[in-house]
């Protein structure tokens, strides 16, 4: 792999999960679960439905609280009480939704509740500027901070979710599904906003059921099934056979099948084929 200027700061861990349990009722939705993220590193969460997936960054963005476990920031052990005490710690969550609002338009959902003042005014221009300031830095394309956000589409909205997670210069930020519904060009635009939060030097989660967009961005894949880490493969070393494998917890699948074949015609050769054109 490539490295960046930002190569130095990989390594360091910003967010660590040991041991992380919780449970509903009767239901054991996450046990034993352990996971690491380094600064300037992007690591996918992937699994099936039901795997704890949505929990388990609950539990990080401080919506649950982990019946048994610990987790580390900057390698200091904390207590996530709530999303307010996740993002003042630096973890910063753009859930599936969005929840952007469609009448305001950028600058008010980038600073929604959390409005600069002036005085005893609100600092439209210190925000616009600052706006402007995050947005570059993510190489957005957006042609105006001040239209609302229902004219945008659904990549330059994602633009802006990812954009107002930086407002509190966090240093984990985790993207639940930021690919879904999108097309092929708004998904490429995602995908290079992710390489610009990993080249900033920010740790990331991707929670993705997009195997090709997990691929293509991701330095780590951790596979989660039934509440427990399944797998762990870097992403160089991880083929689609084995990821589906690692998914399923199966390796009797479709994919597997295919690639066997593919593997098979490719050990045989061209010779002695039928529609050999040398016949």
């Amino acid at each position: 792999m490539t490295t960046s200027a930002t190569a130095p700061a990989r390594g360091k861990i910003v967010l660590s999960l040991a041991g992380v349990n919780k449970r509903f009722g009767a239901v054991q939705a996450l046990s034993d679960v352990h996971m690491e993220v380094a600064a300037g590193e992007v690591v996918a969460l992937v699994g099936d439905n039901g795997a704890g997936k949505s929990t388990l960054v609950k539990v990080i963005s401080g919506v649950y609280q982990p019946d048994d476990g610990e987790i580390f920031y900057d390698g200091k052990k904390v207590t996530v009480n709530g999303p307010s005490a996740a993002q003042d710690l630096g973890v910063a969550t753009v859930f599936q939704d969005l929840a952007l609002c469609d009448n305001l338009d950028v600058v008010a959902n980038l600073f929604l509740g959390q409005e600069r003042l002036l005085g005893p005014i609100i600092d439209e221009a210190g925000m616009e500027k600052e706006a402007w300031r995050l947005l570059r830095s993510l190489s957005a394309k957006i042609p105006s901070v001040r239209i609302p956000i229902a004219s945008l589409s659904g990549g330059q909205r994602q633009t802006v979710a990812i954009a107002r997670s930086l407002v509190g210069a966090p240093k984990v930020v985790m993207l639940d599904e930021p690919t879904a519904a999108l097309g092929v060009a708004q998904t490429a635009e995602v995908l290079n906003l992710i390489e610009r939060l990993r080249e900033s030097g920010l740790g990331v989660i991707l929670i993705s059921h997009n195997m090709a967009d997990v691929q293509a961005v991701a330095d780590r894949i951790v596979v989660m099934r039934l509440g427990r880490n399944a797998a762990e493969f870097r992403v160089e070393e991880a083929t689609t056979q084995q990821l589906v494998a690692a998914i399923t917890g199966a390796s009797d699948n479709v994919v597997a099948a295919r690639t066997a074949r593919s593997e098979a015609r490719s050990a045989e050769g061209p010779a002695g084929t039928e529609g050999d054109p040398d016949e």
